[in-house]
């Protein structure tokens, strides 16, 4: 287990949440394995090419996944496990604890597309004005906080990847920020004005006074100097929005969703929008289309008068 997470942290650029569901769902397959037909008990044994059970085959993996959705387990956590799973055998069958690797063949239920909620354009707008406003204050947070939305609506990059940013990934001049994104793949996000505006600000007026010498190159701050972190702009958005009447109670990945659909309204291109996220594949960007259809689809029987 430990040469496995040095594989996700060193090799595969996993992030630390990751790494952990990673390991646990594999302590679970262990265990499975470990128990054999009875169903799990007791703690995993070594990782080898058999366990008590007999070897790690596709039934077995099929029977791990089998039980887990007999527990209840949603298909989105199925389909996690199951990603485990693969990475998992393909690593031990590569590096000699397994024979074959017999996650190959090893399908998961797909999981549930549920079109994720997002503001509305004047929604978003007013937002970005109530943090203006409580930033003209004498706390550097509240300028830190107005930093932290504009440049998340501006780019719809992840909130890690927002508060990974060094002083150094942001290009005034260009207006486009450095991203260390899913598997350390590093991407060009631009931004606009308005996200310009505010970082200018936080760097002459607001990061000079949270620095410390411990601060190094963060671009965000907290309270004491250290780089903040995602739960401090969690709390912003969720504090803000409040004052957003009627809006949808969201978090930063909520602002990204805002940012793409409001992307594609707007005209930008399925391609261009995937790059600017940093989606692997087309299919996982394709979601904000059916949002921006089914806005279209509630205009229209709202002013339509033979909706």
């Amino acid at each position: 287990m430990a040469a496995f997470e040095v594989h996700l942290r060193a090799e595969r650029g996993r992030s630390e949440h990751t790494r952990r569901a990673y390991l646990s769902d594999v302590r679970s397959l262990l265990r499975f394995v470990d128990a054999g037909p009875a169903g799990p008990a007791g703690p995993a044994g070594p990782a080898g090419p058999a366990g008590p059970a007999g070897p790690v085959d596709l039934p077995l993996l099929r029977g791990w996944l089998a039980s887990l959705a007999a527990a209840g387990q949603a298909r989105s956590t199925l389909a996690r496990r199951a990603a485990a799973a693969r990475t998992f055998c393909a690593w031990a069958a590569r590096t000699g604890r397994l024979q074959i690797d017999p996650s190959v063949r090893l399908a998961a239920p797909r999981r549930d597309r549920t079109l994720p909620a997002v503001l509305r354009q004047g929604e978003a707008a007013q937002l970005l004005e109530v943090a203006a406003v409580r930033a003209d204050d004498d706390d550097p947070l509240h300028l830190r906080d107005l930093v932290a939305l504009e440049l998340l609506y501006a780019t719809g990059i992840r909130v890690g990847e927002l508060v990974g940013l060094d002083v150094d990934d942001v290009d005034l001049t260009r207006r486009t920020l450095r991203v260390l994104g899913k598997g350390r793949k590093e991407r060009t996000v631009p931004f606009g004005a308005p996200a310009a505006a505010a970082v200018e600000l936080w760097l002459a007026k607001g990061r000079p006074r949270l620095a410390q010498a411990h601060s190094g190159p963060a671009l965000l701050l907290g309270r004491r100097g250290r780089r903040a972190d995602p739960r401090q702009v969690r709390e912003a958005v969720h504090r803000l929005l409040q004052h957003v009447e009627g809006s949808p109670d969201l978090g930063p990945h909520g602002l990204r969703h805002s940012a793409a659909t409001h992307l594609l309204e707007g005209g930008a291109d399925l391609r261009a929008v995937q790059e600017l996220l940093g989606h692997a594949t087309l299919a996982t960007t394709q979601v904000y289309t059916h949002v921006s259809i089914e806005r279209l689809r509630a205009t229209y029987e709202q002013a339509h008068p033979r909706a």
